[in-house]
């Protein structure tokens, strides 16, 4: 069991741009024929993300209204979403809706994956934070050909290489995947 974060992002190490827009990841040119993402999903038993990501999803997939652009890609998988703010519900989405520290939802999340994987959607603050605690094993990047100046960073942290250690690389399209396996800090 590992707890992975997933995710696109630009050259210039970017998820999304300064407005919280992706729309940068949907005009590029991936013709690969190959889904890495749909296979990743298959070992993940949980997953969080936060308040931000979770709107934008309600924003842009239209899942309240269409509850299947959720529940097609996420079936019943668990999902923590951590925010400060109420926040509607997805219908019949397996949502729990938390705040504070991640080491104890982590824990409970642990536990729900079932010796699954866990997968941290981002942004990249929530993501920071597990990894300052230890409780980030992977990093997953798929690198795409577009540079953005400014945005949500990937990682809004300084973690330095030698908690990191590259393990894989593929091209897929215009996808660089990079595959980091993450120690915990000293």
């Amino acid at each position: 069991m590992k707890t992975q974060y997933f995710t696109a992002t630009t050259i210039d190490g970017y998820i999304a741009d300064e407005d919280n827009s992706l729309d940068w990841l949907f005009e590029v040119d991936d013709k690969a024929g190959e889904n890495p993402f749909a296979s990743f999903f298959e070992g993940v038993g949980a997953f969080a993300m936060g308040a931000t990501t979770y709107e934008w999803v309600l924003a842009h997939e239209k899942a309240l209204g269409h509850p299947s652009s959720w529940l097609e890609p996420y079936g019943n998988t668990p999902a923590w979403i951590f925010t400060h703010r109420e926040l509607p519900v997805i219908p019949g989405a397996n949502l729990h809706f938390v705040r504070g520290d991640v080491r104890p939802v982590h824990a409970e999340m642990v536990s729900a994956a079932a010796g699954k994987n866990i997968w941290l959607v981002g942004g990249g603050e929530l993501v920071a934070q597990f990894a300052d605690h230890g409780l980030l094993d992977e990093v997953i990047l798929g690198v795409a050909p577009v540079t953005l100046g400014a945005g949500a960073p990937v990682l809004p942290r300084r973690i330095t290489s030698s908690r990191y250690a590259l393990t894989d690389t593929r091209r897929l399209g215009q996808f660089a995947y990079l595959t980091y396996a993450v120690r915990p800090p000293t």
